[in-house]
This record gives C-alpha cells, structure tokens and sequence, in this order.
C-alpha cells in the first residue's frame, strides 16, 4: 500500500463513532480521527457531534500554520460538510456537566507533513484525492487535508484542455511525487507515470477490431484519437469533428516501432457523461525511471526520470 496509508487524505477515513472512552483513549494515543464538521460559527470556530459529544476545533486549530493569508479563513470555512480529521487535545464538561472535546486539525496536518517530509521523495506513490480543479491542474489531498498540485500536463501523456476531463472532485486517485520542496513545504504531483507505458496499453487493442475514443486534437493532417488515457491513435481529418467528441474508431494498424496507430473514424458518439474509472499499471512503491517508449522503438525516447529531480 502506499506510504501514506497512516495519514490519508481526508474524507477515506471513516467516520469515528465516538464514546467518552474512544476520545480519552485517542487523547491518550494521540490518534487522528475524522468526523464532519456540522457548522462554523462566526469566531470560525468549527462544530461537531461525534457520538452525540459535542466538540470543537477553534480557528487557531483548524489549520496548520504554515497556510497563511487568504487561504487560512477560506480554507476554515469550507470545511463545514465535509470529513476532517482531528486529535483530540482536551476533554471536559459544560456547564450542564456534558462532555465536550477540544479537537485540533492543526496538530493532525503537522504530524501528517512530518511524516511525509521524511519518508517521500520524487517517485513516491501515494493515494490521494481530488479536492478542486483547475484549468492548469489538479489540487489533491495527499493526507490529513496536505494539498499538492498535480499539473495538467502530467496527468496522462494523452493531452487534455482541463482536468475535469480525467478527474471528477471527491474522486480517490493515486499519484506519484514529482518535486519536494522540503523549505516551503510545497508538494507536486506526476499521474501519467502510473498509467502504463505505451506497450502496456496498445496491448490491449489490436488491428481491426473497432472500438471507442474521444477526439483530443484536431491538425490539418489528421485527428488524434485518445483510445486509453496514456494512448492515442491518428485518424484522417473528417468535418464537423471538435476536441471532446466521442467516436467510434476501426483500428488500421499498430507499429510499435514507430509508436504509431492508425485509425479510421466510423462516426460519431454521444460524449461519456463522467470519465472512466483510471485503470492503474502501477500502484504502489517507489519509481526511479519510467519509460514510455517501445523497446527498439525508432522515435526519442519517451522517459521521466525521477533520480533528477531528488534533492
């Protein structure tokens, strides 16, 4: 499992179900926990029910220190609804002699950036999850509400216009580390690498079978057909075709050698409503080099090599 599975992002911990006893022995432990948080009151105090315990984050709990600015109320705010893990710093009684919890976020997010501080570095597989997206990118969790940017250009080596063409938010994915900025603390992400090099998915069609894709670009020598998110295919330029399209394509030909598919367009398709689930090559671990291109192909090689981005 990736290395993250003792912190993951928030939202793929379950909910605690939480008695007296369970807070005192994670006060105890130290252990993080997620609960959804009900409401933020106007102090940007955050309010939750674990269990029927009422309990609370203050806003100087809410987020690690290190998220300044702007970024901190927003980020605050945005919670209420949402899973968010905690550990409990302190248990005690109202004035009506019910239990409430002071929790902290805070402190769960900063033993989550040690870990991963110390145990990650370029190539790194971690499960993460898509909180927003963006024309340039994606922002996702990598644990405990940590958010690294996955750049648009590297989630599949079949170009894209927007994320929310392989991504839907809320969605669990996996992704390696592309560059750590241990000073700034800043993380970013690489997704192609775990996709499958271009054998591993041409492999799965062969010539003349006909099959689905979706029209990615459009050159006046011809349409680039995406049949996988790391493989796409030509086909003869055709009218009234835009990038987004879904067809129906009859494969031509497959040259592993010049890294070649040749395609001929049947017609066209009602677009997929959401995409399709990501199917993995790789999924665990830690990569050093990947290469995209055929052995013995004839085209420059096509490679990430992780060891030249290690601090």
């Amino acid at each position: 499992m990736p290395v993250n599975r003792l912190f993951p992002p928030e939202g793929l911990r379950p909910p605690a179900a939480c008695t007296r006893t369970d807070l005192e022995e994670a006060l105890a432990a130290g252990t993080i926990l997620e609960g959804v948080v009900q409401r933020c009151d106007a102090a940007h105090t955050l309010h939750l029910s674990l269990g029927g315990i009422q309990a609370q984050i203050p806003r100087q709990e809410a987020i690690a220190p290190w998220i300044s600015g702007a970024d901190r109320d927003i980020a605050v705010i945005s919670r209420v609804g949402k899973q968010t893990c905690f550990t409990v710093k302190e248990l005690r009684s109202d004035e009506k002699g019910a239990p409430v919890a002071l929790l902290s976020r805070r402190d769960a997010q900063e033993k989550a950036m040690d870990f991963l501080l110390q145990e990650i570095r370029p190539g790194t597989v971690l499960t993460c999850r898509v909180t927003r997206l963006e024309s340039f990118g994606a922002f996702v969790d990598i644990g405990c509400g940590i958010i690294a940017m996955l750049p648009v250009e590297r989630i599949s080596v079949s170009r894209i216009a927007h994320p929310a063409q392989r991504f839907r938010e809320g969605e669990r994915i996996l992704a390696a580390v592309w560059s750590v900025d241990r000073e700034t603390r800043r993380i970013t992400m690489t997704h192609r690498e775990l996709l499958g090099t271009w054998m591993e998915n041409a492999s799965r069609f062969a010539p003349g079978e006909t099959v689905r894709g979706i029209v990615r670009s459009i050159r006046d020598y011809g349409s680039f057909i995406e049949l996988a998110p790391n493989l796409s295919g030509l086909a003869d330029t055709r009218e009234g075709l835009s990038p987004g399209d879904g067809v129906s394509v009859y494969i031509k030909s497959i040259r592993p050698d010049r890294m070649k598919i040749k395609l001929h367009i049947i017609e066209t398709l009602p677009p997929p409503q959401v995409p399709d689930p990501v199917r993995y090559q790789i999924t665990d671990g830690t990569l050093e080099q990947w290469v995209y291109s055929p052995p013995g192909c004839l085209r420059p090689p096509i490679l990430t090599d992780f060891t030249e981005a290690c601090p």
